[in-house]
């Protein structure tokens, strides 16, 4: 059995649940590295990352750089003395960091590779409406999640799962996988293999403003994917247009109903309880949603509040 010195690398919430599975099973974590403290707030006081946060409370060594080809971190790095590092929702690595360990780096990444590569693997999985997704593991080369896989496992997509719902779910998976995968390079070398690109692999873009936007002539299973694979974070946004107001509104949560009508693209059906948009195949039953400068309200609240003009539209 090789005896492991581990250097763990992450910065969200996602990354936290595989370091405290690796420290509950006793493996060595000589470090941690993670995202500078950034300013958050109206405040603009610091806020730590949540790998920090655990790492502050059970004792690890921890690493803030700001630069990772900076010589002092190289050599703080070099001197922790590690042969494998972990990495979990963190930035690329220069070829100085990953190829420092002995025996490698390796990733998780939420996504059922080669499929999904990139930053947002969870959301466009739900917003493409796959039924099913995964984690891999898989040691870093040059470019980005294109590396020699390790291991994978799948999980289906529910009908009416959201991001954050899946989000959760893939993290506990995830962290299991990657004890699974320690397990093995703990044992020896091992069987890796290639990931084979095809013609029609999908891309895990970068959520923007643009492609957060709903377009509400797409059809209405695109719409409702749209939605669900972007809440509760970024969530989706449109443009309401009332009367002479023209706000940004974002919407959380939706229903959608197949039927016929002769109503135009975009156009607003409420009633003291319902919220509905005319789509091409159906209707979008809008649930949760957040005006400008307010808070998400459930549907029933902010109609409690909020009057649609007769020629209302979501545009």
């Amino acid at each position: 059995m090789r005896n492991l010195r581990i250097v763990f690398m992450g910065t969200p919430d996602f990354a936290v649940a595989t370091l405290k599975t690796l420290v509950e099973n006793n493996y060595n974590v000589v470090g941690v590295i993670t995202a500078p403290d950034k300013p958050a707030g109206r405040g603009r006081k610091l806020n730590q990352s949540a790998v920090k946060k655990y790492a502050l409370q059970t004792n690890l060594n921890i690493l803030q750089p700001t630069n990772l080809k900076h010589p002092d971190f190289i050599d703080t790095l070099k001197a922790l003395n590690a042969n494998l590092q972990i990495v979990v929702a963190f930035r690329m690595l220069p070829k100085v960091v990953w190829q420092m360990p002995e025996y490698g780096t390796f990733n998780l990444h939420a996504s059922l590779l080669p499929n999904y590569r990139g930053a947002a693997p969870i959301n466009w999985a739900i917003i493409n409406g796959e039924t099913k997704t995964g984690v891999s593991t898989f040691f870093i080369d040059e470019k980005i999640d294109t590396g020699e896989m390790i291991l994978q496992e799948d999980i289906a997509i529910n009908a009416n799962e959201n991001a954050g719902s899946l989000h959760d779910k893939l993290m506990h998976i995830g962290s299991k996988l990657v004890l699974k995968t320690v397990n093995l390079i703990e044992k020896g070398p091992v069987e890796t293999k290639p990931q084979i690109d095809t013609e029609n692999i999908k891309t895990a873009y970068k959520l923007n403003r643009d492609n957060c936007k709903i377009n509400w002539n797409n059809s209405l299973d695109t719409i409702y994917n749209h939605i669900r694979g972007l809440s509760p974070y970024p969530a989706a946004w449109c443009i309401l247009q009332n009367g002479n107001d023209t706000l940004d509104v974002k919407i959380y949560e939706a229903e959608k109903e197949v039927c016929n009508h002769n109503y135009s693209v975009g156009f607003i059906i409420s009633s003291k309880n319902q919220l509905k948009v005319s789509v091409s195949n159906g209707y979008i039953i809008i649930k949760e949603i957040k005006l400008p400068g307010k808070r998400n309200m459930d549907i029933k609240s902010f109609l409690n509040g909020y009057t649609f003009n007769e020629n209302a539209k979501m545009l």
